[in-house]
This record gives C-alpha cells, sequence and structure tokens, in this order.
C-alpha cells in the first residue's frame, strides 16, 4: 500500500505552505491520473533512503 506520506515525490512547498507532489506530469499523464480509478498511485517511489540498508541486515 502506497501512502503520500512516505512518497520521495512528497515535498514541502513553501508558498503554498503544504505538501504537494512534485510528480513531472504532462496533460496526458494527468488526465489518465484523474480519470483512472487506481489503487494505488502509479508514480509511488518509496523515499525511505534506508530501507535497502534495513533489508540487507
Amino acid at each position: 500500500m502506497s501512502s503520500c506520506d512516505t512518497c520521495a515525490y512528497n515535498e514541502y512547498d513553501e508558498d503554498l505552505e503544504e505538501y504537494c507532489c512534485s510528480v513531472n506530469m504532462d496533460e496526458d499523464d494527468y488526465a489518465r491520473f484523474v480519470t483512472s480509478s487506481y489503487r494505488q498511485c502509479p508514480f509511488y517511489k518509496n523515499g525511505d533512503e534506508y530501507a535497502v540498508v534495513r533489508h540487507q541486515m
């Protein structure tokens, strides 16, 4: 299960004073994303830099 809270693309925007998705989507990607019924975000990328290290232990 993906969550925006742990996504690498979830970045704080100081102008808006909130977290926003920083994925670089073109208009076609955005239209597909908004009109489809994804169960999980297709752009999700784990932002936990230590996940690989924990996996190796």
